[in-house]
C-alpha cells in the first residue's frame, strides 16, 4: 500500500465529496455542500493512493490559539489500516505550524482521536472575552464547541474533545 498524504487540490474535491458522501448517511459524518468544499479546499488534506482520494480531513481555525479537526474519514476498505492515523498526524503537523496551541473535534471515533492525545471536555474552555465574539460567528462548529443549547444535543450526538498542542 503506498499513501501519499498532502495539501488537497480542487481537483480532489470530488473524491472527497465521495467519501462524505458514504459516511454521511449514517450520521457519521456531516454532509457538506459541494460549493463549501471548494470554498475550503486549503484547509483538507487528503490520502492518496494510485491518484485517487482515499482518505481526507481539515483544520479549521476558530480563534488564536484554537482550531477544529472536521471530516477526517477514510474509505471503508482502508480503515483501520493506519491512513487515518497519517491524515491526523499531519493536521495535527499543520496546526503546529500556524501556530494553534489547542484543537477540537466533534467525533463517534473517541479511541482514535484519544490515542492521538485529545481528551473530552466539558464546558466551554475559553476565557470570558473571547466566548463573547465567538458567539458572532455563524460556524455551527464553533456553536458545538461553546457547547450552546441551540445545538443540544450536537448535531450528531458525538464526543466533544481537545487536544493541546
Amino acid at each position: 500500500m503506498m499513501i501519499e498524504i498532502r495539501p488537497a487540490r480542487s481537483t480532489d474535491i470530488k473524491g472527497i465529496r465521495k467519501i462524505i458522501d458514504t459516511y454521511a448517511p449514517q450520521g457519521r459524518l456531516l454532509s457538506k455542500e459541494t460549493v463549501t468544499l471548494y470554498e475550503s479546499v486549503q484547509e483538507f488534506t487528503v490520502a492518496i493512493e494510485n491518484n485517487e482520494v482515499v482518505g481526507c480531513g481539515a483544520l479549521h481555525v476558530l480563534w488564536e490559539d484554537l482550531a477544529e479537526v472536521r471530516t477526517v474519514a477514510v474509505a471503508e476498505h482502508l480503515r483501520r489500516n493506519g491512513v487515518g492515523h497519517l491524515i491526523l498526524e499531519a493536521i495535527i503537523s499543520r496546526a503546529r505550524d500556524i501556530g494553534v496551541s489547542r484543537i477540537f473535534c466533534l467525533t463517534f471515533e473517541t479511541q482514535f482521536f484519544g490515542r492521538h492525545g485529545f481528551e473530552e471536555i466539558e464546558g466551554t474552555p475559553v476565557e470570558p472575552e473571547v466566548y463573547k465574539q465567538l458567539l458572532h460567528s455563524y460556524d455551527t462548529g464553533i456553536a458545538e464547541f461553546l457547547d450552546l443549547e441551540s445545538v443540544k444535543p450536537n448535531t450528531l450526538g458525538n464526543t466533544r474533545m481537545l487536544k493541546h498542542l
